[in-house]
């Protein structure tokens, strides 16, 4: 026979996720991959806007002429190109790092206690029956920030998986897909911007509202006050 639980305001802080210690690894984990998911945001930013092949050609063609120097358009493409590569090799490179730590994050949730793990944490939510409307909104709220985990991760997943597909597009298995493999990769990166963007708003605006602490509790892994 199912149990329904009932909580209150005071009793929202025992939910778990809304006053958690964070796990060392977990915090390490947070941290390091923020930097480098940031990292690689910037890379794809830099090569699709300052460092487009395109919008460099003539930049090349100038700089060469004050030097004495006529080459032609195919010539200036060539090395505004090389630069372009460069950072698309430093995006791919990136990528592999970001696979890693994916792969750490699934090792991180499978040896984490039972009652720690995501599952079991939204489980444990979708089990509380609210009786007061606040109530009701601060466990609606919880669920959303949990399973937005999910779709963040299955997103990243996406994208691990597309960005391994074409940094080994040469594979002969992989050649026949390459178009779709990279079309899926292209799309799905605005469903990670937008996600990075909520998932920051939400939490300054937490941290400076009802959830004081939160993001320095991301740090120094203790419970807010």
């Amino acid at each position: 026979m199912n149990t329904i639980s009932v909580f209150s305001a005071e009793q929202i802080n025992e939910i778990p996720g809304f006053n958690d210690r964070y796990s060392l690894a977990i915090r390490i984990w947070h941290w390091i991959f923020f930097l480098f998911l940031t990292a690689t945001l910037v890379t794809v930013l830099l090569a699709s806007t300052v460092f487009r092949t395109r919008n460099n050609i003539s930049l090349v063609q100038e700089q060469l002429q004050e030097k004495s120097v006529i080459v032609s358009n195919d010539q200036a493409r060539a090395v505004a190109h090389a630069y372009n590569d460069k950072l698309w090799i430093l995006h791919t490179y990136i990528g592999y790092v970001l696979c890693v730590f994916l792969l750490a994050r699934i090792l991180i949730e499978i040896t984490r206690p039972g009652e720690e793990k995501l599952g079991a944490r939204i489980k444990k939510a979708m089990g509380f029956r609210a009786v007061l409307p606040e109530d009701k909104m601060e466990q609606r709220h919880y669920l959303q920030v949990k399973w937005g985990y999910v779709v963040f991760y299955l997103l990243i997943l996406i994208m691990a998986l597309t960005g391994l597909g074409l940094a080994f597009e040469d594979a002969p298995f992989l050649k026949t897909f390459h178009g779709a493999i990279k079309q899926v990769h292209s799309f799905v990166q605005y469903f990670i911007y937008a996600y990075i963007l909520l998932h920051l708003a939400g939490v300054i605006r937490a941290d400076l509202g009802k959830y004081q602490g939160l993001v320095s509790g991301m740090i120094h892994g203790k419970k807010r006050v």
